[in-house]
Formats: C-alpha cells, structure tokens, sequence
C-alpha cells in the first residue's frame, strides 16, 4: 500500500464509522419518537415503567447490530474490526451517558448499564453477519 492511499482508507474509515453511528441514532430516536406519538411511551418528562425500558433495550439492542453491520459494510477492510471499534464508541457513549444521568431520576440503573453491557457483543454480531456474506476468498 502506498502513502497516497492511507488518507483515502482513513477517510472510509471514519465515514464507516459515522454511518454505523447515524444508522442507530436514527433508528433510535425515529423509533422513540413513534412510540411517544402513538401513546405506547409516556410524554416526554414521564417515567416509564421497566417494561417500557425492557423494550427500548431490546430494539435499540437491535439497532446497535444494524449500525455495526453498516459500519462494516462500509469498511475499507478488516469489517470486524470497524465494528468494534464503534463497539468501544458505543460503550464510551453510553458510559458518559450513564455517568452524567446515574443520580437523575430517569428510569432503573439497569438500563443504561444494559446499554453499555450490550454495546460490544452486538457490534461484533453485526461485523460477523456482513463477514457472512463476503465470498470465503476476503477476510
């Protein structure tokens, strides 16, 4: 590889890296947004019950799968290790986020540690999935 190509593979780099991260943003807060229109979250400045967050986990887990296979996809190379890397993003995102909310009544302590738990196991899943479909002849 020469020194001409590494700025346009770190220039992919990052952007694969911020599509993954708009990817889940997006879906999070659309997803959150449909919820509280159609009346199946409180208004915003209502706690919800554990449930609720049960759900939120569960597809925001979801969308951290999604994000991570569109960072891979967009890769320049090494798919899974792009993905891990948002995975170390998402869990410094969601370490600050449960730093800066801990002493806040906003919902159950479980659910921004939950966030932080899953942010590395679905980053891989989704690198793994787009590994899946590359021909068995690239990494």
């Amino acid at each position: 590889m020469t020194e001409t190509h590494t700025p346009r593979r770190i220039g992919r780099s990052i952007g694969a890296l911020l599509a993954g991260f708009v990817a889940v943003v997006v879906l999070s807060l659309g997803t959150d947004f449909a919820l509280h229109a159609t009346g199946i979250f409180p208004a915003l400045g209502q706690r919800m019950s554990d449930a609720l967050f049960i759900l939120a986990t569960a597809y925001r887990t979801l969308y951290g799968v999604v994000g991570s296979y569109v960072t891979a996809q967009l890769a320049p190379d090494r798919p899974v290790g792009h993905a891990l890397v948002g995975g170390l993003i998402g869990v410094a995102l969601s370490t600050l986020g449960a730093v800066v909310t801990w002493n806040k009544d906003l919902g159950p302590h479980w659910y921004p540690l939950a966030l932080i738990v899953t942010a590395m196991p679905t980053a891989w899943l989704g690198g793994k999935l787009r590994v899946m479909q590359l021909p068995a002849d690239r990494p």
